[in-house]
């Protein structure tokens, strides 16, 4: 909030007084949008998390200007419309991308449908400029109540120890009820402290020893958390002193201070000797001064995963839906653009704007997004409309701005609030920057949008519907099978064997997100993954058990024939619904 306040408003005002109002709208704009992008976690990949998006909005603002300046309305709708088609495959990669896309597209929208003296180029220099400070922002003040410590790396720190209290709860839950959800959250945890990690400088060869410590801290919870999963499917209560440890682990990361003795858990079976071990290594690892160097745990999309994303069913399906809706609603903003409905308010950018935003798939279901977008603008229209009948222009308009600005982080949390702080941010922005008071179109615009984005996004496409969560299901299962094959193979790595079980929990995480999206769609969309949860069901039944597997070759160098029952029995569900997991000979 603090970030937010520091932003859009004090942008607006500098451009304001060095008599560039409308190059402080544009930077105000970016720093509303990068506000939006910020999320809780370590300062380092703030970096890429703001900055790609960002310089895609830059290079939209710049294609779009260009293309408002030199082409007529039919080129230009088809340009819009093709530059909607690769920012929707591109949407598909992962969610930076998709943040990327969509500034993209807002930044063509807003450069094609602002008319302004400034030139494509001073435009784009103000976009970065304003996602710039904002970023700076981030990287710079530190998080209240860190002060005590290395702030720099405050979110980082916090991340790693999520993932020891998440062992801990795991642990504390094995053998109820609870333990599905307790499993669930430790993934999570696991995979935001692995982004957390995943910075500038972060990587094989950190560049200072608060960062070889934490990589470091990270590296020793894996194993901590192989042995807690083990135990999970088991299903046998543990002792309440074994998730003691963990606690401790998790206090010692957030002070930055050694462990002191850990309890040591009953080591009756292989799971808890494990876990014992597991411990023991953990505190030997925090004790070092220095953490030692690390060989990279995570696996990264390369550019041929990227690229395969963006071409595959998910991205085509994708791109077809954004072009679609890009394309179409510039097309009416222009027809509309010189009748009387939109009257005094001339340009149109807002309803390929707003399209863009509705058309998101990674932002709800679309009958939800749309509805909250509709409620939400009406309700910020309002408010605006109230409010600038009594502000002081530009001062009043400028202060709205900041505190919209802060508020920014708070209405993130829900997609209607955060659609109606960015409706009154933004037409306090269009007003401070020439325009008349514009709520009344804006409402019309929103609903004409939703109208829009509804009937496109119950458009039949080519080929099969349900593409992306089917993608991602296999993406899943294609992990799966490479980490039983490295387990059943006995291979000495525990290093590969971790970053293979990463990736596994990690893609079946994603498909499980899509596939609630998707059930949760109206019953014309739901129809074409039906039957989805039950597959990711199995493939997480077969991960837990492969996980099970390692940690008893470990300690014995052989199955048990619950072990290699369970393989058969979800190798055998798999195959009848339809996924090929293909059982290694090593079985």
């Amino acid at each position: 909030m603090i970030r937010g306040g520091l932003a859009a408003g004090p942008l607006l005002l500098a451009g304001v007084l060095a008599g560039r109002t409308p190059l402080g709208v544009l930077a105000a704009i970016a720093a509303m949008l990068a506000g939006i992008n910020d999320r809780p976690g370590g300062r380092r990949v703030s970096v890429k998390r703001l900055g790609v998006p960002a310089a895609a909005g830059a290079l939209g603002l710049l294609v779009g200007t260009g293309a408002g300046q030199g082409l007529a309305a039919v080129p230009l709708t088809l340009a819009l419309t093709g530059l909607g088609l690769l920012a929707g495959g591109i949407s598909a990669v992962g969610p930076v991308a998709s943040a990327a896309g969509t500034q993209l597209l807002v930044g063509a929208a807003l450069g094609a449908g602002m008319p302004a003296a400034e030139s494509g180029g001073q435009r784009a220099l103000a976009f970065l400029a304003g996602a710039g400070w904002l970023l700076a922002l981030r990287l710079a003040l530190p998080t209240p109540g860190s002060l005590a410590g290395d702030f720099r790396f405050d979110g980082e720190r916090a991340a790693v120890a999520e993932v020891y209290d998440a062992v801990a709860a795991l642990l504390g839950a094995v053998g109820g009820p609870r333990a599905t959800a307790r499993r669930a959250a430790l993934t999570a945890a696991l995979d935001h402290a692995q982004d957390a990690l995943a910075g500038p400088r972060l990587r094989r060869y950190a560049s200072s020893g608060a960062e070889r410590r934490l990589h470091a801290q990270y590296t020793a919870a894996l194993p901590l958390a192989e042995a807690a999963t083990a135990l999970f499917w088991a299903g046998e209560p543990v002792s309440a002193r074994a998730a003691e440890g963990p606690r401790r682990l998790a206090a010692a990361v957030r002070g930055n201070t050694g462990t002191g003795p850990l309890p040591a858990p009953s080591r009756s079976v292989p799971a808890l000797r494990a876990l014992d071990d597991a411990l023991l290594r953990a505190a030997e690892t925090f004790d070092r001064t220095d953490g030692a160097q690390q060989r990279p745990l995570a696996r990264r999309r390369g550019a041929k995963g990227a690229v395969r994303a963006a071409l595959g069913v998910g991205g085509r399906e994708y791109g077809l839906r954004v072009a679609l809706c890009f394309g179409a609603s510039a097309a009416i903003a222009q027809a509309l653009h010189h009748t009387r409905w939109y009257g005094q308010h001339q340009h149109w950018y807002w309803l390929p704007a707003t399209a863009v935003f509705l058309v998101k798939p990674d932002l709800g279901p679309l009958a939800s997004r749309v509805l909250c977008r509709a409620a939400g603008t009406v309700f910020g229209a309002l408010v605006f409309a109230g409010l600038a009948a009594v502000l002081p222009r530009p001062a009043g308009l400028i202060a709205l701005v900041a505190v919209c600005g802060a508020l920014v982080p708070v209405a993130t949390r829900h997609f209607a609030a955060q659609t109606a702080v960015v409706t009154v941010l933004v037409l306090a922005l269009v007003m401070a920057g020439g325009e008349p008071q514009a709520s009344v179109s804006r409402i019309g615009e929103t609903l004409l949008a939703c109208a829009l984005v509804l009937v496109v996004g119950h458009l039949p496409m080519p080929g099969e519907r349900g593409g992306g969560v089917r993608a991602r299901l296999g993406a899943a299962g294609g992990a799966a099978h490479a980490y039983l094959v490295h387990v059943l193979g006995e291979s000495g790595d525990r290093a590969e064997r971790w970053v293979l079980r990463r990736e596994a929990y990690r893609t079946l995480a994603e498909a499980r997100t899509a596939i609630a999206v998707a059930a949760a769609e109206l019953p014309a969309l739901a129809r074409h993954t039906a039957g989805t949860g039950a597959v990711a069901d199995t493939l997480e039944r077969l991960v837990d058990t492969t996980t099970a597997c390692a940690v008893h070759l470990d300690d014995t160098g052989r199955l048990t024939p619950r072990h290699i029952g369970q393989l058969h029995q979800a190798l055998k569900e798999l195959e009848t619904q339809g996924v090929e997991v293909p059982l290694p000979a090593a079985a």
